[in-house]
């Protein structure tokens, strides 16, 4: 592979890159060394402006004051209901060094959930983002009697609010540069105060059973996973990432905000989730951690554009591709890539892997990192042929996030990779589960000593509730959660998400639940990709007239059916779809069927559409 791409700057970094043993020390040493430079990135009225070590520093100082002179005390918890900004940033690190606690909570969740998360985690201080956060805070504030000030980020819209408990974000810094004239260095002795075995963070689990649970990090634990994330494969100050995953979810805080602290590498905003794809055109990072559900889109985006263009496009897109797919296979299969077929991939380049690179907005990508949910191996193996080596992470809230990692010199589509050198990997004899111990294993459920105990055991191993398989090699792969795995009535045990990656790698299904545990055969329950979806109905002339009627339309259940059938040929008969309904329901983030990352929790969508999944069996 290294003859194909340059992984000169992808080789793990086992040196200590920046100095401290806590978030607060790691991020006030970083401002000494980088100062000018610029860390982070955000658009404002549709224009670029970069945000340096030493301006990010003045806002977290003036915040942080802002927070003192609020009476914020050590290890009290402060929350932010907030998309993810730099506001998040500046705010996540001002209560870190004041020696708070900081709690993200989803801006998609509700007034109910936003009363949940704070009375658990006694918050004493929200960040709301803007008017439409606020009105959740305010709905429940009265049910929270420790809650003493709500900051707002953007108050647009609320400079006629006169409420006492409310404050602006401009209006907090005033204070905090005021309790900075008096009190000078109060929070640098609050930052040197910290110490690592100190709570850092809250991360509440999605609550796809039953209500979320605070999963608890210390400083110790934060500084050693992101020093380990850089001996996985590392970053440097050259690097341009992009930062658009939720902030209360591990894989961005860790990943993206500070690992990045860590490395120095240049973190960009997106507008907001829908301008993702165009402003990843913008940034062009050159390291790109996503979602399956991301790089699925893109790869749908690519296939209907193609559909869309001559001939000749097509042609060369099919050679192309076909030249890079011949590559892959050998990097794949650890075989020299012979000097014609490196020529002939320059020219595949040239014609129209370059193309389509830069329309997804990865021409400038070392590599890409795909984690939080399985993905194809289909789709590992198209990106390697546009020449962008894809890696996979896994690992979850409570091991702060990658445990496993597939190295960019030894790519197997389907797994997980080896063990991170900074944890232990192993599957209980027994079950299959897979374990995991190391200093990365979060301290517990805040308030859950029960939980806690059931999922560390005695010796400290992390239950984590995905059963696997490891090869020769030490490379492990995913075959399910535990709670997941199908036996049907025949007693054939199936594993729902090989199915389910397979469909997703259709460029008209963006989620689907295969079901079938006790019963004759499998049916599925799918979520099209609505963009896809309605411009092959325009093309088709297919009418409708709303989403539902579109997931009604015969021309419609025909083109799933078809996708259904091509996946039903790669597996056996008793392991195959016998029917399918489609959601005629438009979903969001802000609907229960989804998680946060946009995933259908299967056990809610089970219960929720049990009628017509009893209705398959009986027809």
């Amino acid at each position: 592979m290294s003859n194909l791409w340059n992984l000169s700057h992808i080789r793990p970094q086992t040196e200590v890159v920046m100095a401290g043993e806590t978030i607060p020390a790691l991020f006030w040493n970083a401002v000494q060394a980088r100062g000018p430079q610029v860390w982070m990135r955000q658009k404002d009225l549709g224009i670029w402006q970069s945000w340096s070590w030493d301006q990010t520093a003045t806002a977290v100082r003036e915040i942080g004051h802002g927070l003192l002179s609020l009476g914020l005390a050590p290890h009290e918890t402060a929350s932010i209901l907030s998309n993810t900004n730099i506001e998040w940033v500046l705010a996540d690190l001002a209560v870190l060094s004041c020696g708070g606690v900081c709690n993200g909570i989803y801006p998609t969740d509700a007034a109910a959930q936003v009363h949940y998360l704070c009375e658990d985690s006694r918050t004493t201080v929200l960040f709301v983002e803007d008017d439409e956060q606020l009105d959740k805070a305010l709905e429940v504030r009265a049910q929270l009697p420790l809650l003493r000030k709500i900051g707002v980020f953007d108050m647009e819209g609320l400079h006629q609010l006169d409420d006492p408990q409310v404050i602006g974000l401009q209006a907090l810094r005033e204070l905090g540069r005021e309790h900075l004239r008096q009190h000078s260095g109060a929070l640098e002795a609050r930052a040197a105060a910290c110490r690592p075995e100190d709570l850092a963070i809250l991360v509440y689990t999605s609550g796809t059973t039953g209500k979320p649970k605070g999963a608890m990090h210390t400083h110790a634990g934060l500084v050693y996973t992101v020093r380990g994330y850089n001996t996985l494969i590392s970053r440097d100050e050259h690097d341009e990432c992009m930062c658009f995953l939720p902030l209360c979810h591990i894989a961005e805080r860790l990943g993206g905000e500070y690992f990045s602290l860590y490395t120095g590498s240049v973190l960009n905003f997106v507008e907001n989730p829908e301008t993702v794809p165009e402003n990843v055109r913008e940034i062009a990072p050159t390291v790109f951690t996503a979602v399956p559900r991301v790089w699925e889109k893109f790869y749908s985006g690519v296939m209907i554009a193609l559909k869309e263009a001559g001939a000749l496009q097509q042609a060369a897109y099919a050679w192309s591709i076909g030249v890079g797919q011949r590559v892959a296979d050998r990097v794949l299969a650890g075989q020299t890539v012979p000097a014609l077929l490196k020529l002939q991939f320059q020219i595949a380049r040239l014609m129209a892997l370059n193309n389509v690179r830069k329309l997804i907005g990865i021409h400038r990508a070392r590599f890409l990192v795909t984690g939080a949910a399985p993905i194809s191996p289909d789709l590992v193996r198209w990106y390697l042929a546009l020449g962008v080596p894809m890696l996979e992470v896994w690992g979850m809230t409570e091991t702060c996030g990658a445990a496993t990692g597939v190295r960019p010199e030894r790519i197997k589509p389907g797994s997980i990779g080896p063990a991170a050198t900074y944890n232990e990997v192993r599957l209980d004899p027994q079950t299959g589960e897979i374990l995991v111990r190391g200093p990365n294993v979060f301290k517990g459920y805040l308030n859950l000593p029960e939980k806690t105990a059931e999922t560390i055991d005695a010796e400290g191993w992390l239950h984590t509730g995905d059963v696997g398989v490891v090869d020769e090699e030490g490379f492990f792969r995913i075959t399910d959660r535990m709670k997941d795995i199908i036996i049907t009535a025949g007693g054939k045990n199936i594993t729902p998400s090989e199915l389910e990656n397979e469909l997703k790698f259709s460029p008209y299904i963006t989620d689907a639940v295969v079901i079938g545990d006790r019963r004759p055969y499998l049916v599925v329950i799918i979520m099209i990709d609505q963009d896809n979806v309605e411009k092959f109905a325009q093309d088709a002339d297919v009418p409708f007239s709303n989403y539902a009627s579109l997931t009604r339309a015969p021309e419609i259940q025909a083109l799933i059916q078809a996708e259904i059938d091509r996946v039903n040929r790669k597996f056996a008969r008793v392991e195959q779809i016998k029917k399918f309904f489609l959601l005629d329901t438009q979903l969001s983030a802000e609907d229960e069927e989804l998680t946060p990352t946009m995933k259908l929790k299967r056990k809610l969508v089970e219960k929720k559409y049990a009628e017509r999944i009893e209705a398959m069996y009986r027809d």
